[in-house]
């Protein structure tokens, strides 16, 4: 006999279109009829557990109305602890806290928010753009990027909006600024002599499979490195996405995937099948690529992005993104002739104007070809004497795999930021067990290694240092991290 749920708990009842409905009463109008909100999901279980969290919501006192005279730091955080944070993720939480408390509190806080002018908020754009970054200014410089700036103003509006809806200000005084160009990062894709080779090389370092399977699904990083073996049917070639990787203050985190449009399924070539089936025999774990040194855990994200790095620089390809690989294989599946609602299912885009916006100048191309093949069938126009460009098969490349030299345990690693940066690394383990990572920067590699091996010295003294302390009794978790974080 089925259980009957509580009084006050609310129905849960499945619809005809397959979702499931939670319904509980949350008051009653002036007529004392009930008044109703409702959840939906895919499953039962997650029904109950959003019923149960709307009628917790509901059952909250409502948060106490702000004064008219409160201080823009203490408005930020009221708006930002009842209305925004409960509804996101661990790392969008991250990056509103950012926003909030390391930029927009320390600089406009202690004004009154009735008195927030639009200049106010001006001039504390300009100085962000000016010198508001607060690490690894070395690296990045001192100001914020366009970006960055842009999501801080999306922040600071939406907060006062709902200062506006609560009337406690008759507009948004952030309506009329000025903000930086929303100018996107440069996209970059791999020819096909590029993609050769750097399959190639990826071969002899041993992430062979894992590039094969980015450039023949374009695949986010932390989708692919999400991969279990139970997500891909070697029967019908169906590679389910429903997770993701990533890292959340420090811990790698497995989550589901941001949109119900990235939770989708992807058919593989039978080619790619053959590799992975040949793959999956010497593999022992349920991740499709493992952790190399974490036991039953994925790969990191950060790693596959190094690891690409080096295969790029030995195949003498350009220095791109592993996220430009998504844009490949977008690119080349468009100029195949791929419809962009198709493309936009596979790579898991939100709606097809996302798929067309992004890649605009491959869609005007296959726009113009278009228009000479209708020219030449219905206009009888002449044909050009360029030849029509069509995608050709490239021929083999006859590029040669080299084989890398591993740096010797203990001298770190050095690698190149952008044209005019290298960055030396040293992450030793520390007498707790922890790797603490020490970084040092300069203007050509040479200096670079210099400085790297100045830095291993002056570490490895601070290490033994620890050692001493710790065999002694006196190395307590403060004078630990201050050891190991001093030139952090």
């Amino acid at each position: 006999m089925a259980r009957r749920r509580k009084r006050g708990d609310g129905g849960i009842s499945l619809r005809k279109d397959g979702r499931w409905e939670g319904r509980v009463v949350v008051g009653y109008d002036e007529k004392n009829l009930p008044i109703t909100k409702n959840v939906l999901a895919r499953t039962k279980a997650e029904c109950a557990a959003k019923l149960k969290a709307l009628r917790e919501s509901v059952e909250k006192p409502a948060p106490a109305q702000p004064k008219p005279d409160i201080l823009l730091r203490d408005w930020l955080d009221q708006w930002y602890q009842n209305e925004k944070k409960p509804g996101l993720r661990p790392n969008t939480q991250m990056s509103y806290e950012r926003r909030i408390y390391q930029h927009i509190i320390p600089a406009l806080g202690d004004i009154r928010l009735d008195r927030l002018t639009t200049a106010d908020i001006q001039q504390f754009y300009t100085e962000l753009k000016r010198s508001g970054r607060l690490l690894r200014t070395e690296r990045y410089g001192e100001g914020l990027s366009n970006q960055t700036v842009r999501g801080v103003h999306t922040t600071l509006h939406a907060a006062l909006d709902k200062a506006v809806s609560e009337k406690l200000l008759p507009r948004n005084p952030a309506d009329n600024c000025r903000l930086p160009p929303a100018k996107g990062r440069e996209m970059q894709i791999l020819g096909p002599e590029e993609i050769q080779r750097l399959l190639i090389q990826a071969r002899e370092d041993g992430c062979f499979e894992l590039l094969l399977l980015e450039l023949s699904t374009g695949l986010r990083r932390g989708e692919i490195c999400a991969l279990q073996w139970g997500d891909l049917n070697f029967r019908t070639g169906a590679l389910r996405v429903e997770r993701q990787v990533h890292r959340v203050r420090g811990e790698l985190v497995v989550s589901p995937p941001k949109t119900n449009a990235s939770n989708r399924s992807v058919i593989l070539p039978s080619s790619v099948l053959s590799v992975l089936r040949e793959y999956r025999k010497a593999s022992t774990s349920r991740w499709m690529f493992p952790s190399p040194v974490a036991e039953d855990a994925p790969r990191d994200p950060a790693a596959v992005r190094k690891r690409l790095q080096t295969v790029l620089e030995r195949a003498e390809c350009r220095k791109i993104r592993f996220h430009d690989l998504r844009h490949t294989f977008s690119t080349v599946c468009l100029e195949h002739g791929m419809d962009v609602k198709t493309l936009s299912t596979i790579i898991g885009h939100v709606s097809s104007s996302t798929t067309l916006n992004v890649y605009a100048h491959v869609t005007d191309e296959m726009r113009r070809t278009a228009a000479v093949r209708i020219d030449r069938e219905i206009g009888k126009a002449e044909p050009q004497d360029e030849p029509e460009a069509t995608p050709q098969k490239p021929a083999p490349s006859a590029f040669q795999a080299r084989r890398g030299q591993r740096r010797k345990a203990g001298t770190g690693c050095v690698s190149q930021v952008n044209g005019k940066l290298w960055e030396g690394r040293y992450s030793p383990i520390w007498p707790d067990g922890r790797k603490y990572a020490r970084n040092v920067y300069a203007h050509s590699e040479a200096e670079c290694e210099a400085l790297l091996k100045k830095l291993i010295v002056e570490t490895n003294a601070e290490r033994a240092r620890a050692r001493q302390l710790a065999a002694e009794g006196r190395l307590n978790e403060a004078t630990m991290l201050a050891l190991a974080k001093s030139h952090a």
